[in-house]
């Protein structure tokens, strides 16, 4: 079984954490969120990748150089220019020659959804496409469905407006597609998979949905990156002792659900709460970060304090400064 990775996005939200690294690299964990996705997939049977890349694509080449991402190999399609998310499928898939059964997923998205339980799901089906189907309280920030009986979609809304929702049953970003989907896209051209291809098939009765009774995050935004890491820290043992790996921390500082990344410094005062720093980063004397996120190398004065900050990397806060609901470019 192949998969088709789509992780060729600006990751726009998550700036300034992006604007020097593709999101999809940016750590869950210390682990970069690529991983955490091909993990899951590796545990369900698939044997081959396939990235769809754009922004800042060489990024990926150069954490991977060997073309294999945790032992799974992959092929990569670079588009020239966005095509948006179903024009850039065809593209990926015509430029690697796919012609099978197929796994899609939105590269930020973590979930550990059973994809070879969607895959027989779909298979049983007969329809050209499977969606893995997630019940939130607040679906019109998604695609929302509703189905048949047997799953069949009935009707796909994509970010309806609040109230108007068919359910509360949103697109969960993972996909089972057959070679025919690429027929239904036009080449060359941007097309939305959710506001172009995804109701044509389902007005030919050609698409199905499957509640996934899962864990599911998209990590678009700075809330929910941070919602991403402090869930892998609560969930997993082996972080707890992977945290702060190389990091001088002072016997008077304050850490609660934080990740420290690798060869960072709490000077003594020092609180930490709820916050994810990256590697290398330095908290001076009695300063506080607060449900903040610090990309590699950055520096916090002495006395200052953050809350609900993102901070690129290398940038520098002076002694004594107060931010709240900032975000900080170098």
């Amino acid at each position: 079984m192949k998969a088709l990775l789509l992780v060729g996005g600006f990751g726009t939200r998550l700036r300034p954490l992006t604007v020097s690294t593709p999101k999809q690299l940016l750590p869950i964990a210390g682990k970069p969120m690529i991983e955490w996705v091909v993990e899951r997939l590796v545990n369900h049977g698939v044997d081959e990748l396939i990235l769809s890349l754009g922004y800042k694509s060489d990024a990926f080449l150069d954490a991977y150089p060997t073309g294999k991402i945790l032992g799974l190999p992959f092929k990569i399609a670079i588009e020239p220019e966005p095509r948006g998310t179903a024009g850039a499928i065809r593209f990926c898939a015509e430029t690697v020659e796919l012609d099978e059964t197929f796994l899609v997923l939105n590269g930020d998205v973590l979930t550990d959804l059973d994809t070879s339980s969607l895959l027989a799901f779909h298979r049983r089906s007969g329809g050209l496409a499977t969606i893995a189907m997630q019940t939130v309280e607040n679906p019109s920030r998604y695609g929302v469905i509703s189905t048949s009986d047997t799953g069949q979609v009935m009707d796909f809304v994509e970010k309806p407006a609040p109230g108007t929702e068919p359910s509360n049953n949103i697109n969960a970003g993972t996909y089972v597609m057959e070679p025919g989907v690429l027929e239904r896209i036009p080449t060359n051209t941007v097309v939305s998979i959710e506001r172009e291809t995804f109701p044509q098939l389902a007005a030919d009765g050609e698409l199905y949905a499957m509640s996934a009774d899962s864990y599911w995050l998209d990590t678009g935004t700075p809330e929910q990156f941070l919602e991403a890491n402090i869930d892998a820290l609560r969930s997993s043992s082996t972080l707890e002792t992977d945290n702060a790996m190389n990091c001088s921390v002072s016997d008077t500082a304050i850490v609660i659900e934080s990740i420290l990344g690798r060869d960072s410094e709490l000077q003594a005062g020092v609180s930490v709460n709820s916050s994810v720093l990256f590697s290398q980063c330095t908290i001076e004397r009695d300063a506080s970060v607060t449900r903040s996120i610090l990309a590699d190398n950055v520096r916090v004065g002495e006395g200052s304090i953050l809350e609900d900050c993102v901070v690129a990397a290398h940038a520098v806060i002076p002694k004594n400064a107060y931010l709240k609901n900032k975000k900080v470019a170098k």
